[in-house]
């Protein structure tokens, strides 16, 4: 894909150059082009190849994080922490810089939704860290979203995050009525927990098309979504090592019946892999010490 934007990057720590500098300097432009040539080479495999060493890098992935993490709910700690640190880039933009553009205020919303509806169903079912990761998200979310609606409404570019919200409310909606986990609470709680894991998953949606539209990306927008990405990946790793470990009995935790459980585990998936493609290309502008991302 051709790149459309581009930012520079600083990666200068302000000290003293020494003579071990001047070595690292030479080598760097090694490691990108070593970098550059191995992205070339992916670039030249067929689609169904990429598809192949992309799941094959989050199986290692998995694989080494199952063998280090030794308590697999850090996993989910983590992630949450992940998508906290992601909206305090965006506190830092919103407060210092005194702009929202580049921003989706529809992502921002679905991802309020979601977490609202994460918090009801946590609250009556068990209140734990996660329920206070939660909350702490939330109540950030609702900071960006008023942020981008009222304070800096005039830096925000609402023609370019034309995303409709209901394109995903609703059919998350529908699904949720059919097909939630059968767990020993009443029905709304099974429901709210299906329809929160469903909007969740295109959640970042609104945001990638809004920079697709731009035909350009902001750096700490670019710094947001990365993160969600790596987020989103710890969580869908938890869940397959969960299963993986219990031998499937994980299954049955989360609700009996195999639609919902392949309902979920799909969901989790795509919001990994909607964000993957991003991610790559921010991990490989990050090594050449440029953030040039095809949008």
């Amino acid at each position: 894909m051709e790149a459309l934007g581009s930012y520079p990057i600083s990666f200068g720590s302000g000290r003293v150059p020494t003579t071990s500098d001047g070595d690292e300097s030479k080598r760097r432009p090694n490691r990108r082009r070593a970098f550059q040539a191995a992205g070339d080479w992916l670039r030249r495999r067929s689609t169904a190849a990429k598809i192949g060493l992309a799941v094959a890098a989050a199986v290692a992935a998995m694989f080494v994080l199952k063998h280090t993490v030794t308590n697999h709910n850090y996993l989910f700690i983590a992630s949450e922490t992940i998508h906290a640190a992601g909206l305090l880039i965006l506190a830092y933009k919103l407060t210092t810089h005194k702009t929202c553009s580049g921003l989706s205020s529809k992502s921002q919303e679905l991802t309020a939704l979601f977490l609202s509806v994460r918090l009801i169903f946590g609250s009556i079912m068990e209140v734990d860290v996660y329920t206070f990761l939660d909350s702490i998200n939330f109540i950030t979310t609702i900071w960006v979203i008023y942020m981008i609606r009222f304070k800096l409404k005039n830096t925000y570019n609402k023609t370019l995050d034309n995303f409709r919200l209901y394109y995903v409310v609703v059919p998350s909606m529908a699904l949720s009525l059919f097909i939630f986990p059968h767990v020993h609470y009443n029905a709304v709680v099974r429901v709210l927990w299906a329809f929160g894991v469903y909007v969740e998953s295109f959640s970042m949606l609104p945001q990638l098309l809004m920079m697709q539209n731009a035909k350009m990306i902001e750096p700490f927008t670019a710094h947001y979504v990365f993160a969600m990405g790596i987020s989103r990946f710890l969580a869908f790793a938890y869940w397959v090592i969960q299963v993986y470990e219990t031998r499937g009995r994980y299954l049955l935790l989360v609700g009996h019946g195999y639609f919902w459980f392949m309902a979920a585990f799909i969901a989790e998936m795509i919001q990994s892999f909607i964000l993957s493609d991003f991610c790559y290309y921010y991990a490989k502008s990050v090594m050449q010490g440029k953030l040039r991302m095809p949008v």
